[in-house]
């Protein structure tokens, strides 16, 4: 694979010096003694009684935001730091300040929250509809919502300062222990130990026997690593169990779904039309494991391609392939994509240290993004690569934005990452030169499908049942992989013959601790995404901008309200979801046509 383009990003522009920046210092030193400033001031303010007296908060909420944006920043860089380089000891220190300026300043976010919910209804609405506050009025309604169902803001506090070294320390413990995982691998008659990342990619290796040689060796180090993962989640489970319980929450589900700003109603609409759409997943998947000559698929077999062929798509040509697909939907898109490759903002070297997984982080600041993956040359890797530009490109619409309205939720985040790899991979089937490429196009693209329909349907299922076990006690990591099991035999409907057990301990997701329930929203996003691309496909190069105002509104509004707005369709009925689903089952439904001679 020839490549110019760099596939290592530039934090240098941002801080430089690394985890050992002296300018980074001194930024958060700042930071830290404008939080104390703003703290200090707030505890001062009086609940206002009348309109006259809300004037004077506009500075205090200006600062507020301001140091949100500087902190996401410090929080971006940190983050990125890590990702490269998992033996970086200083910056895992920087880890732990940033935890605590985040628990400090969303203790100060808790005071504005309780003046929010002491002010008087009369003096509230006034305030609301001031032409300052106006543009923020979503957010801060929402906010004082919360206050209501919260604890006293002392409690609140007490909390958040309690979880910076117990519920953020244990999910900064499962890096480390990710960090120690190292899976054999043999390569030109030597062993070597790749790391967490480098192996989940070989996980997709075209020959079965490397496939399923690597699923044991993997299954085994993660679960040699499985009773230190299972003291991990356990006890992120246990303080969120124990905080809910202080507020007085019944349902574990109450907090994800507030905040990706959707309904029950519109959580179960859109897991029933997925659930009577998986029988023909299913023909899907007896199709695949006839077309690779086995019985039933394995855990193994799921992702893997059905074409036999070993040829690697160059980081170069992946970039090009990106930016020439979204300038046919959008201009804009286009720049924003050739101005990450361009400008080194996305670190996708395929090397030894780096965690695992994709991101995408913004840096509000510089009016930057970053984005962080492990490329090596797949048909998955380049879906991987047009999904996070999706959500750089989502941030770029929003750079210009008040702060508080650019705190859009992980659902419609997933929305416009899911949204780019559609356009990507939608253009490249109908412009494949023949049967072959298109079949092995749409094969690709309907692994999405099964991704968001059965894996994550898989994560959700075992979630849900692991927090209902948990406020029963502690479970022991064999516990875990037979709820993840059980899990992972309804998603697929029974249609594999093998699965994966560790799979729990495996998944970053469900130790981060910022999201609660980091797998539905990708779910919402994938079929949010593509009654968005249905409608762009019927309204052409008209809809682009659309597009744009919808992002905008991602961070304001409820995502019933955002698609009542802009798409015109109510997400708590079915036929939305189903129209979603009809056209994931249109694709399978070409393939199985396009196939049928092959078995």
């Amino acid at each position: 694979m020839s490549n110019t383009l760099a596939q290592t990003w530039d934090l240098e522009s941002v801080f430089s010096g690394g985890s050992s920046s002296a300018s980074f210092a001194a930024y958060l030193k700042q930071l830290d003694q404008d939080i104390t400033v703003l703290d200090k001031a707030i505890k001062e303010y009086q609940v206002p009684k009348a309109i006259e007296d809300t004037y004077a908060l506009d500075s205090l909420l200006d600062q507020l935001q301001d140091a949100a944006a500087r902190l996401y920043e410090g929080s971006s860089f940190t983050a990125c730091l890590g990702a490269q380089n998992q033996d970086d000891k200083k910056a895992v220190q920087l880890s732990g300040k940033i935890a605590a300026l985040s628990a400090r300043l969303a203790g100060v976010q808790t005071m504005f929250d309780s003046l929010f919910e002491r002010t008087p209804d009369a003096v509230w609405s006034a305030w609301m509809e001031r032409p300052e506050i106006q543009p923020i009025s979503f957010v801060l309604n929402e906010s004082r919502l919360k206050a209501k169902e919260k604890m006293s803001p002392e409690l609140e506090n007490l909390a958040l300062d309690l979880a910076v070294d117990g519920y953020h320390g244990w999910g900064e413990f499962y890096d480390t222990i990710v960090s120690k995982v190292r899976v054999p691998f043999e390569e030109n008659g030597e062993t070597v130990y790749l790391s967490a990342g480098q192996a989940a990619n070989k996980l997709h290796d075209p020959d079965p026997n490397v496939r399923e040689k690597l699923l044991q060796d993997w299954e085994k180090a993660w679960s040699d690593a499985a009773d230190y993962c299972a003291d991990t989640l356990n006890h992120l489970a246990g303080f969120r169990l124990k905080l809910y319980e202080r507020r007085g929450w019944d349902s574990v589900l109450k907090e994800p779904l507030s905040i990706n700003r959707m309904s029950q109603d519109t959580l179960d609409a859109m897991w029933n039309v997925i659930t009577r759409a998986k029988p023909t997943l299913v023909k899907f998947l007896e199709r695949k494991a006839q077309l690779l000559g086995v019985e039933k698929l394995s855990w193994a077999d799921v992702d893997a391609p059905i074409s036999s062929a070993t040829e690697k798509i160059s980081y170069d040509a992946a970039a090009a392939n990106i930016v020439n697909q979204f300038r046919k939907f959008s201009p804009r898109m286009a720049e924003f994509a050739q101005h990450a490759f361009d400008h080194q903002w996305i670190e996708a070297e395929d090397r030894p240290g780096k965690r695992p997984g994709g991101f995408c982080t913004g840096l509000p600041v510089s009016k930057e993004t970053r984005i962080f993956m492990t490329y090596a040359g797949t048909a998955s890797n380049v879906s991987t690569l047009a999904h996070e530009l999706g959500h750089g490109y989502h941030q770029h619409v929003m750079d210009d934005m008040e702060i508080l309205n650019q705190n859009y939720a992980m659902n419609v985040a997933e929305t416009a990452s899911t949204f780019a790899e559609l356009i990507v991979s939608d253009a490249l089937i109908k412009e494949a030169k023949d049967e072959e490429a298109q079949i092995a196009l749409l094969e690709e693209k309907i692994q999405n499908s099964i991704a968001f329909f059965m894996n994550i349907h898989a994560r959700f299922l075992f979630e849900t049942r692991f927090y209902e076990k948990r406020k029963e006690g502690l479970l022991s990591s064999s516990d875990l992989s037979e709820l993840m099991e059980e899990a992972q035999r309804e998603a697929y409907c029974d249609a594999l013959g093998t699965y994966h057990p560790t799979f729990w301990a495996s998944k970053l997701h469900f130790y981060i601790t910022d999201v609660p329930f980091y797998n539905f929203p990708y779910t919402f996003g994938y079929m949010f995404s593509m009654g968005i691309y249905a409608q762009a496909q019927k309204e052409g190069s008209d809809f682009a901008e659309k597009y744009d105002a919808l992002l905008r509104d991602t961070g304001r509004m409820t995502v019933e309200e955002l698609a009542e707005k802009h798409l015109g369709t109510d997400v708590t009925k079915p036929a939305f979801w189903q129209g979603a689903a009809d056209l994931c089952i249109a694709d399978i439904e070409q393939f199985l046509r396009m196939t049928q001679h092959r078995v």
